[in-house]
């Protein structure tokens, strides 16, 4: 197979992080017999710095004419003025609509190795597996916006369209793990929560085979710490999804280990870690890279279909958490380079010796 793909390093951390991911791939398109043709362009705030906006015009292109795109991080005390008029965050908002990427989704699960670098008891976390998916260009952060010296406003609105999508998504993911949705909203306040629970009734209808449940977004915040085993996917909108999933990440022990996909209606996929750019130790090469390497599996799995080598990747990603090298948020030492080479190292363990794509 061949495939374009894109590569937005980014901010902080950001290069390092992503530059073990491309590793990764490098080692997966020999292996499988695939070629990648890979490029890497500017977003965010080094982006700012070099032409003045966070997303130019050369990158927009190239991300919209390739097969996936992978994002290292965004931001950073530089840039961190609220009231500047431009704004690393705004980059990845609007790739995120060039793109037409809705649908978010951040995988959570809990290594039995690394239970004890969560917060919670390890009795708590047993068979702790589910899927976020958040709706991604929609609500408050696409909304009109005022602000005076006196008040300010958000608006939040949404489409039944909007919601539709979304839900399906949701809906036709869980038919594939364990076949429970749990749709999030605010529906005993807000309007658009209505709107979204109505919605989610009425599509429930077309996956009989899918049981349905709704929580509100308060109970749900506190459910995610008292049972989070109890969830498969979890489906809600923009600002709730943003806040969940932060909350759930703290679940596996460190935001550096998680992945997420942001999916649209085509092949074209956004895929970047959890986490953010990390300042504070960025050039240091000890920034954990196993969250952008499973970003790039689900690169794999989802715009390019390539679903052995995608589970080569995870594999190899998942005996690393088992037995080390640890990177250092995790409680090991390792750089970045030494976890990425043990991915590496595992890989050629576990993969086969050619996919047929």
């Amino acid at each position: 197979m061949k495939a374009r793909l894109v590569i937005l390093p980014g901010d902080g951390v950001g290069p390092e992080v992503t530059a073990a991911a491309v590793t990764v791939l490098h080692h997966v398109a020999r292996r499988f017999d695939h070629v990648f043709d890979i490029e890497e362009h500017a977003i965010g705030g080094c982006a700012i710095d070099a032409c003045g906006e966070p997303l130019p015009t050369a990158t927009r292109k190239a991300c919209l004419g390739a097969d996936a795109v992978l994002l290292g991080a965004v931001g950073g005390p530089k840039w961190s003025d609220p009231d500047a008029p431009v704004r690393p965050e705004q980059g990845l908002l609007a790739l995120r609509a060039a793109l037409g990427v809705y649908a978010n989704l951040r995988p959570v699960r809990v290594h039995p190795a690394l239970a004890v670098r969560s917060p919670l008891k390890a009795e708590r976390l047993a068979g702790v597996d589910f899927v976020v998916v958040r709706e991604l260009t929609g609500g408050a952060y696409f909304g009109a916006k005022t602000r005076s010296d006196h008040d300010a406003s958000d608006e939040c609105r949404y489409t039944v369209a909007e919601i539709e999508r979304v839900l399906r998504r949701a809906f036709e993911l869980a038919r594939t793990r364990r076949r429970h949705v749990t749709s999030v909203d605010k529906a005993n306040v807000l309007e658009t929560s209505r709107l979204w629970r109505r919605t989610a009734d009425r599509v429930a209808r077309d996956y009989p085979d899918v049981a349905l449940e709704h929580q509100l977004v308060d109970s749900m915040a506190m459910r995610l710490l008292t049972e989070p085993a109890a969830f498969d996917v979890v489906v809600t909108e923009n600002l709730f999804g943003d806040i969940l999933t932060d909350e759930a990440a703290a679940l596996a022990g460190s935001l550096g280990l998680l992945p997420s996909a942001s999916l649209g209606e085509g092949r074209n996929g956004l895929y970047e870690p959890i986490h953010g750019s990390a300042p504070d130790i960025a050039g240091r090469g000890i920034a954990n890279p196993l969250g952008s390497i499973a970003s790039a599996a689900l690169l794999l799995r989802h715009s390019l279909q390539l679903t052995e080598a995608a589970d080569a990747v995870e594999s190899a990603v998942d005996k690393v958490v088992a037995s080390g090298p640890w990177p250092r948020d995790v409680g090991g030492g390792a750089d970045t380079s030494t976890v990425a080479a043990a991915v590496v190292a595992a890989l050629n363990v576990s993969a086969p010796a050619r996919e047929v794509a």
